[in-house]
Formats: C-alpha cells, sequence, structure tokens
C-alpha cells in the first residue's frame, strides 16, 4: 500500500480520537462548575415551558440547597469531573499509536455500549426523567461513531502495514 494512503488513514483517526478527547475534557470541566452553570442557563430557560425548563429548575434547586447544607456531596461529581479527564488522557496512547493501542479505542467503544443500560436502569431508581435518560444515552450514541469509524481505520492501518512488512 502506498504511504500517502497510510498517512490519510492515520490523519482520519487522529480527528476521531481528537474528537472524543475534546468530548470527553469538556465533559470533565464542566461537571466542576454545575451549580453555576444551572444559575447561569435558569433564567435563559425561563422563558419557556416545558420538561426540560421544569427539571433544570428542579435540578438547580436540589443542587443549590445540597451545596449550602451538604457540600461535600458535590465531592461526588468533582470525582465524576475528574474520570472523565482522566479518560481523555487515556486516548493520547492511541493518538500516538493507534495500532499498538487499539484496546484503548474497544474499551471506548464498550464503554459506550454500556451507557445504555446504565440510563435505563439507574435512570428511573434515582426518578431521572425519561427524556434525560434518552439525552445521556445520545451520549454513548454519538461518542460511537467516532469510535467505531478510528477502530474501522485502525484495522485498515493495521493490515496495510502488515502487508508492508513482509
Amino acid at each position: 500500500m502506498n504511504i500517502q494512503y497510510n498517512r490519510q488513514v492515520l490523519y482520519r483517526i487522529r480527528i476521531y480520537i481528537w474528537i472524543i478527547i475534546i468530548g470527553l475534557a469538556l465533559s470533565g470541566i464542566t461537571a466542576f462548575p454545575i451549580e453555576t452553570e444551572l444559575s447561569y442557563w435558569l433564567p435563559h430557560l425561563s422563558n419557556s415551558k416545558g420538561f426540560l425548563t421544569e427539571w433544570v429548575n428542579r435540578v438547580y434547586v436540589a443542587v443549590h440547597r445540597t451545596n449550602l447544607q451538604y457540600p461535600f456531596l458535590s465531592y461526588g461529581t468533582d470525582w465524576l469531573a475528574f474520570a472523565h479527564l482522566m479518560l481523555a488522557i487515556l486516548f493520547v496512547g492511541p493518538l500516538r499509536d493507534p495500532v499498538k493501542n487499539i484496546w484503548v479505542i474497544q474499551f471506548g467503544m464498550i464503554a459506550s455500549v454500556l451507557i445504555i443500560p446504565l440510563a435505563f436502569i439507574a435512570g428511573p431508581i434515582r426518578h431521572i426523567p425519561f427524556f434525560w435518560q434518552l439525552i445521556d444515552c445520545s451520549f454513548g450514541v454519538i461518542c460511537m461513531i467516532p469510535l467505531y469509524l478510528s477502530y474501522k481505520d485502525i484495522k485498515i492501518l493495521t493490515k496495510n502495514l502488515q502487508r508492508t512488512n513482509i
């Protein structure tokens, strides 16, 4: 196979992985200031009526009251944020050497699939509205797209590299 083609495949793989890294990092960074973010969005949503506005208001009140009385509970969301940042760092391995670190992509694909049962099992137990469970599931579905595309291209790159080494 031609070297230029392998470079194109590697370039695509890296774009897909950067999408995952940026998504995870943004998810982590935005999980730290939950109360501040909710207080920002609430006035923007207050002009509209509906499930989303009611839900965001309910979440804000719960987070605000909890932070006033039990601020240590937000430490749990700090760990959630930290986990997202660590997962973003995990994807640096396949960014550097996708063939050697394809297992990270496979791990990401498994995690993306497992978001769906988590949302539908834990959601009702935690009284999360169905529409929000669907939003949570969408993260797994959306994340699966660049992961699968990178996985497919890593397989192509692996095959091409094996042909050139024979």
